[in-house]
């Protein structure tokens, strides 16, 4: 994110109310505005020079022939990097949080209703993804119903959670004892085992073994080869809500439609949380201007937070939306859901 210069406490309280102002009218900022609301009695040329000054070091700039100074990237990333993180989120905004997410029992809902409650606080996109590869992910058990000829459901449920399930098409039709045995089989020996480890084990007993298991093995390898124990597909949950949230004015229209084409493709949001959130930080990440993963997304900001079962980080949230968000107040929605989680889950297990 780069470092900002250092300003003086005079040019900080007037670029934060140059900030805060812009975020909540829209409209570029003059030096009379800040003069009525100054605290230190400034007069409207004093005023005028600081944020000469602000221009100069990259912090302002000024929209066509306006009098008034908007806001830079350099300077939202300021202001963000100045909050203590000690707000509190309304009680109403408790409320909202705990009634939408209290009762649920399964962590993907979760994350489903996670993204819907963080596009109501932010009024901008609400992002979850659960589960990435490389993420620790223990095998709980596995489950196998015939669904009719070649045809099998199989449930993978995981440690942390979550629950995969996918329609097999076989080559080769198994029974239901088939499938109870291979069941019993992966369930007996591989229970608390991370996924790469099972497939890469069975994958060395279908070899070593095929002799002495015989029909066991051929339905194991069956359910193998088609996908069973695959996270390839399932492994990675993305869920997106509020995208309608986005108001958009006729030069930015073209940059919404951008950014719902990314939306739009899973994959995006996948590599854009994952190169900005790292599973090793404690706190709420602040991004602003993400053209270094998605070129046309330089004018939004990504405010998120890795989503955690103890130690364990099983996948992110995070708001993105336009660079005039109310910073505060979406970063202190963020880390206190990204909290509720792991309470969440702890009183679940």
């Amino acid at each position: 994110m780069g470092e900002s210069p250092s300003i003086g406490k005079r040019e900080r309280e007037i670029l934060t109310a140059i900030v805060e102002t812009y975020i909540s009218t829209g409209e570029p900022v003059g030096s009379r505005t800040l003069a009525r609301s100054n605290r230190e009695s400034l007069s409207p040329a004093s005023i005028r020079n600081v944020m000469s000054d602000l221009a100069d070091a990259g912090f302002l700039e000024q929209p066509h022939t306006s009098a008034g100074r908007i806001p830079t990237a350099q300077a939202y990333r300021y202001y963000a990097n100045q909050l203590t993180g000690e707000a509190r989120l309304s009680p109403a905004d408790e409320s909202l949080i705990q009634a939408n997410l209290q009762g649920l029992n399964d962590v993907q809902e979760f994350m489903e209703r996670t993204s819907h409650v963080l596009s109501l606080i932010s009024h901008s996109v609400g992002v979850t993804v659960s589960s990435g590869p490389g993420h620790r992910n223990a095998l709980e058990h596995v489950y196998f119903q015939r669904l009719g000829d070649k045809k099998v459901l199989a449930v993978v449920v995981m440690r942390n959670g979550l629950v995969r399930d996918r329609v097999l098409r076989l080559t080769d039709d198994l029974t239901i004892s088939d499938l109870e045995v291979a069941a019993n089989y992966i369930n007996q020996n591989f229970r608390g085992w991370e996924m790469d480890a099972v497939r890469t084990e069975i994958a060395r007993r279908l070899q070593q073994e095929r002799a002495e298991y015989d029909r066991l093995m051929r339905s194991v390898e069956e359910l193998y080869t088609q996908g069973a124990l695959s996270t390839e597909t399932t492994a990675q949950s993305v869920f997106v809500e509020g995208a309608a949230n986005l108001v958009i004015t006729e030069q930015d229209k073209e940059r919404l439609q951008q950014l719902l084409a990314t939306l739009e493709e899973k994959q995006r949001i996948v590599n854009l949380l994952s190169a900005y959130l790292d599973a090793r930080q404690e706190a709420v990440r602040v991004v602003v201007g993400l053209e270094e993963a998605v070129p046309h997304l330089n004018n939004f900001v990504l405010i998120g937070a890795p989503a955690r079962v103890g130690d364990e980080v099983i996948g992110s949230l995070a708001v993105i939306g336009p660079t005039r968000i109310d910073y505060e107040h979406t970063i202190t929605a963020v880390a206190y859901i990204a909290r509720l989680f792991d309470q969440f889950w702890n009183e679940t297990t």
